[in-house]
């Protein structure tokens, strides 16, 4: 009797078999991916250098090779791209460590110059902008563009401080000294 009861249950049962991987595979394969993450570039030799496009704007790269990273005063805001394959349509975090601070940035993929990469904008007062304003090394990476280390200079600190107070950027001399306060006389010496 019980075997009876059970022929439905089996017969219902044998009308739909459960799904398979394949069937999982084919509804993968209809979805968008990003491209495979890349390695981090090779920073050795990189350096600092106004473009000349712009004086108002740095890249960083190795000499004779296609620039790293560009940074550019906009007025009163600061572009910043990463010189990395990006997929249209795609966004991520840039974070920039180093001098004591972590900046992070949202960057698009955009189109520049028929390929895209990661570019982000911030006003040039944002804190973001922290870890490029010093004197030492820094890191910036971008998820699947690789880490970019960035030797130290005094140009990316110049140019900010520049775009900041809304002056024109002088690559000439990046380091202007602050004005000294007058000594004060020495006391005389107690006798």
């Amino acid at each position: 009797m019980r075997t009876i009861a059970l022929l439905p249950l089996l017969a219902l049962a044998a009308c739909k078999p459960p799904p398979t991987d394949a069937d999982m595979v084919r509804e993968v394969e209809l979805e968008n991916f990003a491209s495979a993450p890349l390695p981090s570039p090779d920073a050795t030799g990189a350096l600092w250098a106004v473009s000349q496009r712009s004086e108002s704007r740095l890249i960083y790269g190795v000499p004779s090779e296609p620039a790293l990273l560009a940074l550019e005063c906009l007025g009163s805001s600061i572009q910043i791209i990463r010189h990395s394959p990006a997929d249209e349509g795609a966004g991520a975090m840039l974070a920039m460590v180093g001098n004591g601070h972590i900046g992070r940035l949202p960057v698009d993929a955009t189109r520049v110059t028929g390929r895209y990469f990661w570019v982000g904008e911030e006003p040039a007062s944002s804190d973001v902008w922290e870890p490029l304003a010093g004197s030492r090394e820094l890191i910036a990476t971008v998820p699947g563009a690789g880490t970019v280390e960035l030797h130290a200079s005094p140009l990316p600190g110049a140019l900010i401080r520049a775009c900041r107070s809304g002056e024109a950027f002088d690559p000439a001399s990046p380091d202007k000294p602050e004005q000294p306060e007058e000594e004060p006389a020495p006391l005389p010496l107690a006798g």
